[in-house]
């Protein structure tokens, strides 16, 4: 059955510049399909004409009309007070209703019910827990624990939360929606690792229909079952993951470039042969006939468009000579605000060449930890640099102190430069012709981190920190930040939620964890190992049962009885403890997790009756 069809889709926003140009593709229900393309193709107008926000030009856009339709790019505007608790009960309003008019019903009926006010609780009742309102409690903290929401800030105002707090936030709100088609726009963005691997574990297992736009190529490789790439306003397509799409793609570059050449020579062989058979054929009117067809068959010759490559930033770092071994030492070093400790009793050694990844939890001090480091925080302890040691850092949030400033002018006037030099180095860049008038101020998050690294990049350092610096890029911006780094010979210490980035740049990394941070010298594949190794290995806390002992005296047959219940007893806590693994398994397909929820709810009121039979032989 398909979900979602488009056809011949045209958007335009300039007249005579289409942005989507006869756009045609089909999502089958089920399917897990990833969005690419770069920043300002239109993936987002896209998301935005099929949720109805957004007119189009022309064609055909068919969205099942019996599928229950998310977009998570989407922040709702709520109630004034609304609390983030909130925000996540509204996407259970239709219950929240059932449940208002129950109690209202349990206090009218405390005087005295009528059979028809029985009737409507008695359906009201029904209505409730077949639409999982027993679960409601259940399925949120699940939800809010997975996405790393915690207690304190479900009650915290949503209007008063960031735009990562509120991103977050309404995407707990989609998931407990139980809608059957998700549109993710870079639902990656403001979740810590953690957060992203659950996310991807509940898409893995998601029942519905899910069109991810991304840059996190980890995330795609994990999630998506084919890439649809949106080029020149066309899809074209690709059936597997992220790194099916690359290899992919390189072949087709590859063939096509093969068959560009091939026809060229040909061509170019076949213009020869005319050129001097028209020569010969002056009086010689076969020759030049002959000549002519030759022309013809030339022009007949299906021309194979060449192979487009992308851009490229031809940067790089200019570099410091380091002489020495440390590059900097930390003793004994604590950061904490008032009560709250977010580190103490750090001791690290840096040397020359290290690669390492600061990684944790949002909210564990990532940032603060690398402002300590920069003396742009105060902390206790000691840092110590090496003498010949220059650092150049790139932070998560970019600010200009003249924003109103265009590129050219933030190049002539903050880097010292001639005016040769300002468009020199912001066109490796690509920041060409008119782009480098735009004002500072109005440039994207991707464009302002590509302008500070323009910058960056023009001094001559020995160590590199950046705080995710491939936030707001997409996926070719990031690997030309890639490229550049790769080409550093420096130490580099970046804090990162990319996993691509980390696995390809990490060769020691630091867990900043429970006001710790825990160094293992490795990369991101054995760091991941060491974890769930020991995750592997922590012992299961299981709660003692009771010893139930034997009545003293009675008969036999009391005795049998006795035994008889402690064996159907033990046999029962059995079957409950299979069911909660069966519950945890299912927890995104929400019917057999309702269906499982019951089937609990019966075997523990089976449960109870036993043990109360077991008390009653036991007198």
């Amino acid at each position: 059955m398909v979900d979602i069809q488009v056809k011949n889709l045209t958007k335009f926003f300039v007249i005579g510049e289409n942005l989507l140009d006869g756009l045609s593709f089909e999502i089958q229900e089920g399917e897990r399909v990833a969005i690419l393309g770069r920043n300002g193709c239109g993936k987002t107008t896209l998301f935005n004409i099929l949720t109805g926000q957004m007119d189009f030009d022309g064609g055909e856009v068919y969205v099942n009309p019996n599928k229950r339709l998310g977009l998570i790019s989407q922040i709702p505007r709520f109630p004034e007070g609304y609390t983030v608790e909130d925000v996540l009960r509204s996407a259970y309003s239709g219950l929240m209703k059932v449940k208002a008019r129950m109690e209202q019903l349990e206090e009218t009926m405390a005087a005295g019910a009528t059979a028809e006010q029985l009737r409507e609780y008695d359906n009201l009742s029904n209505r409730f827990q077949s639409g999982g309102g027993y679960e409601m409690d259940v399925e949120v903290d699940k939800i809010c624990n997975g996405l790393g929401i915690p207690a304190e800030q479900r009650a915290q105002e949503f209007a008063r939360l960031s735009g990562g707090e509120k991103t977050r936030a309404n995407l707990a709100r989609l998931l407990l929606e139980k809608t059957d088609i998700l549109l993710l726009d870079e639902p990656t963005n403001h979740l810590d690792l953690n957060s992203v691997e659950w996310l991807e574990g509940y898409i893995q297992t998601f029942k519905g229909t899910v069109l991810a736009i991304s840059h996190d190529r980890y995330f795609i490789d994990q999630v998506a079952q084919r890439v649809i790439e949106i080029v020149d306003g066309h899809a074209e397509f690709y059936s597997g993951n992220y790194s099916f799409y690359m290899d992919e793609k390189q072949a087709r570059f590859d063939l096509q470039m093969k068959q560009y050449e091939q026809e060229q020579a040909k061509l170019k062989q076949l213009g020869y042969t005319v050129e001097r058979m028209k020569g010969w054929g002056i009086n010689n009117r076969t020759l030049y006939r002959r000549a002519m067809s030759i022309q013809h068959r030339m022009d007949r010759i299906r021309k194979t468009e060449r192979p487009r490559t992308e851009k490229t930033m031809k940067a790089s770092f200019g570099e410091k000579d380091f002489s020495g071994d440390v590059v900097f030492k930390m003793k004994n070093v604590s950061k904490s605000f008032g009560d709250r400790t977010l580190f103490s009793d750090v001791n690290l050694l840096v040397e020359g060449g290290e690669r390492i990844a600061l990684l944790g939890d949002n909210g564990t001090g990532k940032s603060t930890f690398i402002k300590c480091l920069l003396g742009e925080e105060d902390c206790q302890g000691k840092i110590q640099f090496g003498p010949t040691v220059k650092w150049g850092y790139l932070p998560q949030i970019i600010h200009f102190d003249h924003p109103e400033r265009s590129l050219y002018d933030t190049m002539l006037y903050e880097k010292n430069c001639t005016p040769q030099m300002a468009r020199d180095r912001l066109g490796a860049f690509l920041f060409q012709g008119e782009d480098v008038f735009k004002t500072v101020g109005n440039l994207s998050g991707g464009e302002q981190s590509r302008l500070r690294l323009c910058m960056l990049m023009d001094e001559k350092i020995n160590l590199l920190i950046l705080d995710e610096p491939t936030n707001h890029l997409d996926i070719a911006s990031r690997e030309w930040v890639e490229a550049a780094i790769e080409e550093f010979e420096g130490v580099l210490l970046f804090v990162s939620h990319d996993r691509y980035f980390i696995e390809k740049f990490a060769e020691r990394i630091w867990l900043l964890e429970d006001g710790h941070i825990r160094d293992f010298p490795c990369g991101y594949q054995k760091y991941r190992s060491i974890l769930e190794h020991e995750a592997a290995a922590k012992p299961v806390v299981n709660t003692p049962k009771p010893k139930k002992e034997r009545p003293k005296g009675g008969t036999k047959d009391s005795e049998k009885l006795v035994r008889r219940l402690e064996r159907e007893i033990e046999k029962q806590e059995q079957a409950i403890g299979e069911l909660d693994g069966k519950i945890e398994a299912a927890s995104a397909d929400y019917q057999e997790l309702t269906r499982l929820l019951g089937e609990k709810e019966a075997a523990e009121a089976v449960l109870m009756d036993l043990m109360e039979q077991w008390e009653k032989a036991q007198v």
